[in-house]
């Protein structure tokens, strides 16, 4: 007995790191970030005990433990994480995000429904990853238009994507990884749909349960991004200079509103010394207009970013150069009040040279009192007003110590460079068919989508390191650590016997639903693709000894289970992308998560006789 314990003792101490991990992570009291690390620091003062080695008598080095930190999955996730943030930083999905919500006024519930079908549907064919980077923006701005929380929205679409991966062969790489233990052992191939019709069941009940326990079970939870990008009535007065070329030039009012100017209210327009004011009927904007609008941030940003020209026109009112190192400067919209007993207080934006003195340009003046209808270069500034200031990144770090305005850091943000959309747009479209045709690899195609995102000048250095969430590769270098350390020593080939072994006097069923029951456990706690690769041939083997023809459903049992990654945020990586935009928390997804594990466990063993005839 004793030395049995000497033998196994590993085993038990790594389950007990694990189960405490997920106290840790439930309990929420401190960062994931620290019990990670903290993780990963117990596993390698562990095998460092005498005696403390593998399954096999192998001893576990820190090498081994510390594989996870290059695992070809985490370095997927981060290179996707650049390219993603490639797409925000060029506005490349603004025209596919306003096409699918063009309707959302009329048909909101058909618009939500549309953009979870084609995540199902793309999914199910392209490797889901890259699917749930190219629909965040889209998810983010369906739920500024509903006013409701990232929260609510962001899991669901990581699920929606997991479902899909269970209706074809190609619909993640676990199933694959299974295919090929089958093919092996059997001698069989798995068919591309052999595990569509059951997986549409599962998947159809997956979705149910979104649809009905979502508004329930997922937090109500905002962040500060949230309240950021919330549509807002507050309207600035703004000034648009039109000049030779300019985009507004010849335009022509239809019904009193200028169409290029949409959610946006003209209050005057300045030619020379003439002030021309509402109903504007026919009239033709000139050269050397000045446009006087009343508009909400959102709607300058929006006019910003959609026009280039008017872009280059405030970046060299700025006084700064288009070109930092060869590369475009990062430009930037935030709000600034002017401050009680401020020396800007009664002077005027020219007057004080702000954009000689700031670098930053004023777009728009917002005052509470009273409507103003002149030129913003003569508005005397008040106490109180809010200033929307264009300009450089850099500009706004040296506002912060000035006692004159008080700098709403909170509200900076970065305006989409629309100049390289396009490239970013080929360069996804080229990560995903280069991917889904399997010509290069998912890690191969988003490294060099990458490092194509950073070359094309479509987001700079600094962007990209801004992008790359040391939560997540904390959390997912932890996470493979833990499922090496339960794969070494055993503990993961110890539980999947005992379960096979305990379920089999009750009959074929009772077998393939203790197996599906395990592996959805198990993958939750380690990676998907481990626990196929170990499963299957446990499963495989139970189908033998209980003399079953047709091994295939003991198969689907293992690749269906494989891919219930729904109640942690370590179980998957779609999971730890949703994390950051849906301000998630490690119990969320087992509140939430947790629930479906065992729903669609319960559908699977209901229709399992029907499917497999049993």
């Amino acid at each position: 007995m004793l030395s049995e314990l000497a033998a196994t003792w590993p085993m038990w101490a790594s389950l007990a790191v694990v189960c405490a991990a997920i106290a840790f992570y439930m309990l929420d009291k401190w960062s994931m970030e620290l019990v990670s690390v903290c993780v990963m620091a117990a596993l390698l003062v562990l095998f460092t005990f005498p005696g403390a080695h593998g399954a096999d008598g192998a001893p576990i080095s820190a090498a081994d433990l510390l594989s996870g930190f290059g695992n070809p999955a985490l370095i997927t996730i981060m290179a996707l994480l650049v390219v993603g943030q490639g797409l925000f930083q060029t506005g490349a999905l603004e025209g596919p995000t306003k096409a699918l919500l063009a309707g959302y006024d009329k048909r909101p519930t058909i618009t939500l429904v549309l953009a979870f079908l084609a995540v199902f549907v793309t999914s199910a064919f392209v490797n889901n990853t890259p699917i749930v980077i190219m629909f965040l923006p889209v998810m983010t701005a369906i739920a500024m238009r509903m006013n409701t929380p990232q929260s609510k929205l962001m899991m669901p679409l990581s699920y929606a994507s997991i479902f899909a991966g269970m209706t074809t062969l190609i619909g993640t790489s676990t199933n694959l990884l299974a295919a090929e233990s089958y093919l092996r052992i059997t001698g069989q191939q798995l068919g591309f749909f052999d595990q569509t019709p059951l997986g549409l069941i599962l998947a159809g009940a997956g979705f149910l349960y979104l649809i009905v326990f979502s508004r329930f079970l997922l937090p109500n939870r905002r962040g500060m991004s949230d309240d950021i990008v919330q549509p807002s009535g507050k309207q600035f007065v703004a000034q648009i200079e039109v000049t030779n070329g300019h985009f507004l030039q010849g335009k022509k009012p239809i019904a009193g509103m200028f169409t290029d100017l949409p959610d946006m209210t003209v209050r005057m327009i300045q030619r020379g010394e003439r002030a021309i004011l509402p109903p504007y009927e026919d009239i033709a904007l000139q050269a050397g207009d000045l446009v006087i609008i009343a508009a909400t941030r959102s709607a300058l940003q929006n006019v910003l970013a959609r026009q280039p020209d008017f872009l280059q026109q405030v970046w060299q009112a700025s006084g700064v150069d288009l070109e930092e190192n060869g590369k475009p400067s990062t430009l930037a919209l935030t709000e600034a009040v002017i401050a009680p007993g401020s020396r800007m207080v009664g002077r005027t934006v020219e007057m004080l040279g702000f954009r000689r003195l700031t670098r930053a340009v004023t777009l728009g003046i917002q005052r509470r009192s009273r409507m103003i209808r002149t030129k913003l270069g003569e508005i005397r500034l008040e106490s109180g007003d809010t200033l929307l200031l264009c300009g450089p990144v850099e500009a706004f770090r040296e506002l912060r110590s000035s006692r004159d305005l008080i700098m709403l850091e909170w509200s900076q943000t970065e305006i989409p460079l629309t100049t390289k959309a396009l490239a970013a747009r080929i360069i996804s479209v080229c990560l995903v068919l280069g991917a889904a045709s399997g010509i290069v690899s998912i890690l191969h195609a988003s490294v060099l989508a990458a490092v194509a995102m950073l070359i094309a000048g479509c987001l700079n250095t600094r962007q990209a390191a801004r992008s790359l969430d040391l939560r997540i590769f904390l959390v997912i270098g932890a996470a493979l650590a833990m499922g090496m350390a339960l794969e070494k020593t055993g503990a993961a080939a110890m539980i999947a016997h005992a379960v096979v072994n305990l379920a089999s006097p009750f009959g074929t069923l009772a077998v393939l639903s203790a197996i599906f029951l395990a592996v959805a456990i198990l993958t939750n706690l380690l990676s998907n693709a481990a626990t196929a690769i170990l499963f299957s041939p446990i499963a495989l083997s139970a189908a033998a000894e209980l003399n079953i023809d047709n091994p295939l459903p003991f198969l689907l049992a293992v690749i269906y289970g494989a891919n219930c990654s729904f109640a942690t945020p370590i179980a998957y990586q779609t999971n730890m992308l949703v994390m950051g935009p849906g301000h998630y928390k490690f119990r969320d997804f087992m509140t939430f998560g947790a629930p479906l594990v065992f729903i669609l466990w319960f559908v699977f063993t209901l229709f399992a006789p029907w499917r497999f005839d049993l």
